[in-house]
């Protein structure tokens, strides 16, 4: 396995953004490339929308 994501991404990243089709795609597309799921996923409201956010970590990445 890479131990490095591919096109210079971060090792961890926080995806967020209205919780629809358009979010989870980005999420799957992620997982596709290898990240994995990092913690719960987190939801809000803005008064208009919710607003969902979900962290994801290169495996092998250094975490604490």
């Amino acid at each position: 396995m890479n131990i490095t994501p591919p096109d210079n991404l971060p090792t961890y990243r926080l995806l967020t953004g209205p919780d629809d089709a358009a979010f989870c795609k980005r999420v799957s597309e992620a997982l596709a490339l290898g990240y994995a799921l990092y913690g719960s996923p987190a939801a809000t409201f803005n008064g208009e929308r919710v607003i969902v956010a979900q962290a994801i970590l290169w495996p092998g990445a250094q975490h604490r």
